[in-house]
């Protein structure tokens, strides 16, 4: 994978409008959403680019013909007496056309402005499931690493935060169109005119470059910060932390830490804001005296005689529209390089390749397992970290056999799992399955095979029947099979009780949700391993909330359902793990005993003396 960190804040102007090149991918998702509104869009805008130019040259025609009209020597006194003379046809043919075309402008631009809503609404839904569907094909090693965090953030936000870009550039096309009619006329009278508007708006465009280019600076540097400003307005007012955040009366110290940082945020921004806009009025003003420039040239020719009064008209509204949109297009465009250095956060993210895969030629997941897994000489320490999460470790799990594994926070038991599953891949050693390396059978096969529920399980804020499903959402419409994993774990027995059965909302995220306690979402959550009814079964420390007696039944009804099945169980209670074929006692990443309950008990040794310890306090 492409390591996050090696993308930079682009500093020299080169790297800032080297971010352009993510506008071409961009454009390019555009149209894969909706060809058809994509394609409409362009049409109409065309339309709507020439409509100002045809205008305004109709409006020339207007006035002189009513020069013409008033210059006349015997004109008519009466409005009867023009009709009657039939001066009036050409004129009223124009201030037809005119209506026509403001109408026509007024339909397009609603049409225009409903065409660009729904084709941003389905970017906004089309890069968000890109982002979700890239982001679960990345390691789990990614995740829990601080600056990816910050580039799946910046990622994120631009998912939605770029929809004024696609609108923008739709918009600039548009006006290229409307500047070359407007140019082209110009042409005709005076093209030195354009050299001078050019000439004039040079600097804005440059200020707005630099500008934008400093807001991106400030939000780039400022993500962690961003991420924790989240967080803690989440951490204040949610249903998972109200109650510690009320007891211990939070409320006081999170909300000052908001401000803080906020108050950080509103500084930096303010101090850019207040940069751009005194720069801004300076260049606006630059802009200013060259339009005035050329307008008093053009006030001169007509009075010189070389112009008509509607040559002066449609002369003086070209370049002040001309003048508009220029401005608007360089400074546009500078914000569009601005908004792409953004933009290229999306599509960085998008590059990112995980390095956990499937090989070339994967073997298929035995079933049964013939054999089992060992594990030869594996050392595993995670990014950043200072000591090995494991290391020399050497150990077989037999095929159908239940395997407990014990030992004090920190010991690897976790991360035993994480390898077995291969969510991490060994930095030494490896592991073997039927004698192949682990590395060899395909990914998806390989934990499509295991079920594996953590400690810290979701607790998904879905249906009861869902909440199970998710351990195998392809059989979501399976009914029988969700009811018999619940029966399994006795999940039945807290689903009984809820009122909507398995279609009530669990959770109280969402409205008629249905709160359970500690030790049932633990049996809902134990439900999905049996629901996945796979060839490997774990349970990684899931019972914590439940009691003694009833963790006990459920690890014993656990070794019953895993007859024939490979099974490896975590937990802290040695009541609980003694059923298991085989204990394994890890310390410091390696298996320092093994046996049964009765050997490791009989002889001295870490597992004695924990059980002991842990004995005494039962009596």
């Amino acid at each position: 994978m492409s390591d996050p960190r090696t993308i930079h804040n682009p500093r020299t102007f080169k790297e800032r409008f080297g971010a352009l090149r993510s506008l071409r991918p961009f454009v390019a998702m555009v149209w894969r959403t909706s060809p058809g509104l994509t394609s409409g869009l362009v049409l109409l805008r065309l339309v709507r680019a020439l409509l100002p130019v045809v205008s305004l040259y109709v409006g020339k025609l207007i006035i002189d013909d009513v020069v013409k009209l008033v210059a006349m020597p015997d004109r008519p006194t009466t409005f009867e007496g023009w009709r009657q003379s039939g001066e009036l046809g050409w004129l009223g043919l124009l201030l037809l056309a005119e209506f026509a075309l403001a109408i026509l402008s007024d339909l397009l631009g609603r049409v225009v402005a409903l065409l660009d809503s729904l084709l941003s609404e389905r970017v906004t839904n089309a890069s968000s499931v890109r982002l979700m569907e890239h982001a679960a094909t990345l390691d789990l090693e990614d995740f829990e690493d601080a600056e990816f965090q910050d580039q799946l953030e910046r990622a994120r936000r631009q998912t939605s935060g770029r929809l004024t870009l696609m609108g923008q550039l739709f918009s600039q096309g548009q006006d290229i169109v409307t500047v070359a009619s407007f140019a082209a006329g110009l042409l005709v009278y005076a093209p030195w005119l354009i050299v001078l508007l050019a000439v004039a708006l040079i600097p804005a465009f440059l200020g707005e470059a630099h500008f934008n280019a400093q807001t991106y600076t400030l939000d780039f540097g400022r993500t962690p910060e961003r991420r924790e400003l989240d967080y803690v307005r989440q951490t204040a007012a949610s249903v998972e932390t109200a109650k510690e955040v009320k007891i211990f009366g939070l409320n006081g110290f999170l909300i000052e830490h908001y401000k803080r940082l906020a108050a950080g945020f509103y500084a930096a921004n303010r101090a850019l804001a207040v940069r751009r806009a005194a720069w801004g009025g300076v260049f606006t003003a630059i802009g200013t005296m060259g339009y005035y420039a050329a307008y008093a040239y053009i006030a001169w020719r007509t009075l010189e005689g070389e112009f008509s009064v509607g040559d002066l008209t449609f002369l003086a509204g070209s370049f002040l529209r001309l003048r508009t949109l220029l401005e608007g297009l360089l400074t546009g465009f500078s914000s569009t390089a601005g908004q792409a250095l953004y933009l290229n956060d999306l599509f960085s993210f998008f590059e990112m390749k995980p390095e956990i895969l499937s090989p070339s030629q994967p073997v298929a997941f035995p079933r049964p397992i013939r054999e089992g897994f060992v594990f030869e000489d594996v050392g595993f320490i995670y990014p950043s970290a200072e000591r090995w999460a494991v290391r020399h470790l050497s150990f077989t799990l037999k095929a159908g056999e239940v395997v407990a594994l014990v030992g004090e926070n920190g010991a690897g038991k976790t991360t035993l799992v994480k390898l077995l599953t291969r969510l991490y891949d060994p930095d030494e050693g490896r592991i073997l399955l039927d004698g192949r390396d682990l590395r060899d059978y395909d990914l998806d096969d390989l934990r499509g095979s295991m079920g594996v529920i953590f400690q810290d399980f979701v607790r998904y804020n879905f249906s009861a029947g869902d909440n199970i499903a998710v351990g195998r959402i392809e059989a979501r419409d399976d009914h029988a099979r969700i009811e018999r994993a619940a029966e399994r774990s006795q999940a039945d027995e807290v689903i009984a009780r809820l009122p909507g059965g398995y279609d009530q909302r669990i959770g109280k995220r969402f409205k008629n949700g249905v709160e359970l306690s500690g030790g049932e979402w633990q049996k809902v959550a134990i439900a999905r391993a049996y629901m996945r009814e796979a060839e490997v079964l774990i349970l990684d420390e899931p019972t914590a909330a439940l009691d003694a007696r009833a963790e006990f039944e459920v690890f014993q009804r656990f070794k019953e359902l895993s007859e024939g099945k490979t099974a490896v169980l975590i937990s802290h209670r040695f009541s609980s793990v003694r059923m298991a074929d085989r204990i394994f006692v890890l310390a410091d990443g390696k298996v320092a005993d093994a046996g049964t309950h009765e050997d490791l008990v009989a002889r001295p040794g870490l597992y004695a003396e924990l059980f002991e310890l842990q004995a005494a306090g039962y009596r």
